[in-house]
């Protein structure tokens, strides 16, 4: 039995792209997944290959194989709803709770939690090759993530990433500060060549911008400066603010791929938390907003900061930053 969707192409500028990989833009799946699962695709009405090169308002029709039907396992793993209903579940991820299976993580991962809290099998819908994810947190960072419980969910609220009309907030802790207290960080992202498991920026990358705001920073005797930080992607790059806040010379505290902990901090873990999210549920017409409150690691970090003996300067943001 083979599964089958159909999209129509929205590309965020005017020149073409290849099929699987507008396929592998909108989040529904990997162009390693197409191939592995032998997918057919038909576009405009004719048979095309992988490789054909795709243009706006393009219609994609692809079918591929199912898969099997013990891929994914339900555990009852606990997780944090911040809000549900019969369309999606909004969750606080948990530090250190993966989002998807993959290499070396087929269990213990937030879709084997969703798998198990709805009892979902097996159908043969599109969506179940990748079960409910809309957008995905790194395993470290903690905060506000959305998932849909169907297919038209799943594309409704996908569809408002790729048109970049989701509104995100996070906070980090950084090792130094930003020159300035607010601005925007424009650098493209590509694959690290000498380590494809990291990202770095890179001319001929994707675009890629964060705004950033200080909202805090703690300058210690020894001269060593601590930020804390209000971020807002304006895109949605691999490890986007994580390889940014570096670019600027303030690593996330905790960061063991961009960053490091520092004196003070030598057992921190990613100090990078989702804490805001606003985007339209299907069947409404204004935003909702969802908040993630902030986790006890960046009490603990704050606290210890301000209670040690230096100069703190702190910035006090407006009401709405960006």
């Amino acid at each position: 039995m083979s599964l089958y969707h159909r999209l129509t192409v929205e590309l965020p500028y005017q020149t073409g792209m290849r099929a699987d990989s507008y396929l592998a833009l909108t989040g529904m799946i990997t162009r390693s997944q197409i191939k592995a699962r032998k997918g057919q695709l038909v576009i405009n009405g004719k048979p095309r290959k992988l490789s054909f090169n795709v243009q706006n308002d393009d219609v994609i029709e692809i079918s591929l194989e199912d898969i099997v039907s013990d891929s994914f396992q339900a555990e009852d793993i606990p997780v944090n709803v911040l809000f549900e209903n019969e369309r999606v579940i909004v969750l606080n991820k948990a530090q250190g709770l993966v989002v998807h299976p993959g290499a070396g993580n087929r269990s213990g991962t937030l879709v084997n939690a969703l798998l198990a809290r709805r009892n979902i099998k097996e159908t043969g819908d599109f969506i179940s090759f990748r079960p409910f994810i809309v957008h995905r947190l790194d395993k470290d960072t903690s905060g506000v993530l959305i998932a849909a419980w169907d297919s038209d969910a799943l594309e409704f609220l996908q569809r408002q990433f790729r048109e970049r009309t989701v509104k995100k907030r996070y906070i980090a802790i950084t090792r130094g500060a930003p020159v300035l207290e607010q601005g925007v960080i424009d650098a493209p992202l590509a694959r690290d060549i000498r380590n494809r498991k990291r990202f770095a920026v890179a001319k001929q990358g994707k675009i890629a911008r964060t705004h950033y705001r200080l909202i805090k920073r703690w300058i210690l005797n020894d001269g060593t400066v601590y930020s804390l930080l209000l971020l807002s992607p304006q895109t949605g790059r691999t490890h986007q603010i994580r390889v940014h806040l570096k670019y600027i010379g303030c690593p996330v505290l905790g960061d063991p791929i961009y960053g490091d902990a520092g004196r003070c901090f030598p057992h921190t873990t990613l100090a990078l938390h989702a804490k805001k999210l606003s985007i339209k549920l299907p069947g409404e017409d204004k935003m909702s907003v969802f908040r993630a409150p902030v986790p006890e690691r960046f009490k603990e970090i704050i606290k210890s900061l301000s209670l040690r003996r230096g100069f703190l300067f702190q910035c006090v943001p407006p009401r709405e930053p960006f």
